[in-house]
């Protein structure tokens, strides 16, 4: 692998996937800052040693010692496209050389086909916000479009609770797990790949009937209830690119076996 010679990472959002992300790239000797939005959160990020900032970016606030870094990693749900126009704005003031930011496979529409990076995406929030990212000059970004998240406090068997029924059981599942997520984060910055889209998806699609069924199954719950009639409406996300560019083979590939 190649050493990365940036070292210094701040994450914009130290949540479900940010703050473990940070704890790995502290083991792996980066100099790490984490922000959040929440009060309570600073504490958990100072006890994990984590320098911590309370951000909310669609405040008009200034950024600039979260920003003294030189790799920003976005893991945040906003979708405010003038909040990220701002920060864009400060990024580009600031010491920050790359960019990984944290998207979704949810830009891509049901096509009931196989979907890629050449795959036109819907036009939302989200994919505008990549766009965004796209045109600027002053920094390179990364993009990682993930699928469904599950993992530690995400098991997709506590998903439909209380009777709530499941829609197209034979349609396919597309989902990732965290440490997939974390270890794919990795190689990016170990192989300084930049300036690119990836889509990050397990390779295995089983059905939602299936898929759900085992996923309640392991946690001893009853079988879920599906809507049998409703009409089919599907796509597969395909990781090919990620896994040819990166030569990743992913840690969970067999999403029955959770």
């Amino acid at each position: 692998m190649k050493i990365v010679a940036m070292k210094n990472v701040s994450i914009l959002g130290c949540g479900w996937l940010g703050k473990p992300m940070a704890v790995s790239l502290m083991n792996d000797g980066f100099l790490v800052k984490g922000s959040t939005t929440s009060e309570i959160k600073i504490h958990e990020l100072e006890a994990l040693n984590i320098e911590s900032y309370l951000i909310d970016i669609t405040e008009f606030e200034e950024f600039d010692l979260f920003l003294a870094s030189d790799i920003l990693l976005i893991a945040i749900t906003s979708k405010d496209i003038d909040a990220y126009e701002r920060l864009i704005e400060q990024i580009e003031m600031s010491s920050i050389q790359k960019v990984i930011f944290i998207s979704s496979t949810s830009v891509y529409p049901v096509s009931n086909s196989l979907v890629t990076e050449e795959t036109t995406t819907m036009n939302t929030p989200l994919s505008a916000i990549e766009n965004l990212f796209r045109d600027t000059t002053f920094f390179e970004t990364t993009i990682i479009r993930f699928a469904g998240l599950f993992g530690p406090g995400r098991h997709p068997g506590s998903w439909f609770k209380n009777g709530k029924t499941i829609p197209q059981p034979n349609g396919f599942v597309n989902m990732i797990h965290l440490e997939d997520c974390i270890e794919i984060i990795h190689e990016i910055l170990d192989q300084d790949c930049w300036g690119t889209t990836f889509n990050a998806c397990s390779n295995d699609h089983p059905s939602r009937r299936d898929f759900y069924t085992n996923a309640r199954k392991s946690l001893n719950f009853e079988n879920p209830i599906f809507e049998e009639n409703s009409q089919l409406k599907y796509k597969i996300i395909s990781s090919k690119k990620l896994q040819e560019d990166l030569s990743y083979q992913f840690i969970h590939d067999n999403l029955l076996d959770i």
